[in-house]
């Protein structure tokens, strides 16, 4: 029935999610839509293939995604892959790892810069996400360069699109060259948002929809210390200690 596909679905995707760019080896859109329709998900995300600039109409945002969907424009799939991307990176299992190794000051982490930026996008902070999200890829983040391209490309910024795709298959290969292993941050176990809390994000993803974090998620984020006004990307919330211990207590209502 639709109820049990979508859970298994939804079950997959998480168990399966990685937020470390060594798990983001041959990303293909394409398949991973398909997947999260059959519920048999691989999470891992890089260089894209080209969406298609046609395609068939897409379902009506209450219902649940077909296989192998296409949207109209290149915008509109772009905009869907960055939603799927960014559910997944802040529902993967390190998150909350990779978020407090940021909030650390006495740490700057790529993968920390790239979760923020997605927390940030999720609650409409689009230009200071891409703010974070350039840090993260100066440190040397592929899957922050993967959310870039997409970014641009849902904005019809397609040369600044391709400058990051390039980047992304850079930094991939140096990845693979220096096979340096991935961080861990000892002492914070457990995911960084409550389990409703991921289920509901993939689950809007799966249904067409822009995923959004509950109110009182939102909150949490929205009440961050903002530092200046940046002369590209306007306001940018910084990251507090204890953020990450408190979106994981964060609940629905």
């Amino acid at each position: 029935m639709r109820g049990t596909h979508e859970h298994r679905t939804i079950d997959a995707l998480l168990e399966e999610a990685e937020v470390l760019g060594g798990a983001y080896d041959d990303y293909d859109s394409a398949a991973a839509r398909e997947r999260l329709a059959r519920g048999q998900a691989d999470t891992r995300l890089p260089a894209p293939r080209r969406s298609p600039e046609q395609g068939d109409r897409p379902s009506p945002p209450d219902r649940p995604a077909a296989a192998g969907r296409r949207y109209r424009t290149a915008h509109e799939q772009a905009a869907h892959d960055l939603d799927l991307a960014i559910s997944l990176v802040v529902g993967a299992p390190r998150a909350a790892d990779s978020l407090a190794r940021l909030v650390d000051h006495r740490r700057v982490d790529p993968e920390g810069a790239l979760v923020f930026g997605c927390l940030l996008h999720l609650v409409g902070h689009r230009e200071a996400a891409q703010f974070w999200w350039q840090f993260a890829a100066g440190g040397g983040s592929r899957t922050a360069a993967f959310c870039l391209y997409l970014h641009h490309r849902c904005l019809a910024e397609f040369r600044d699109a391709e400058y990051w795709r390039d980047q992304t298959a850079r930094l991939r290969g140096a990845h693979r060259a220096s096979r340096a292993p991935a961080a861990s941050a000892p002492g914070l176990r457990g995911f960084l948002l409550p389990d409703a809390i991921r289920r509901d994000l993939l689950r809007q993803c799966h249904r067409g929809r822009h995923p959004r974090l509950p109110p009182a998620v939102e909150a949490v984020l929205n009440r961050l210390r903002v530092t200046g006004d940046d002369e590209d990307f306007g306001e940018i919330p910084q990251p507090a200690p204890g953020l990450p211990a408190e979106l994981a207590r964060s609940r629905t209502g």
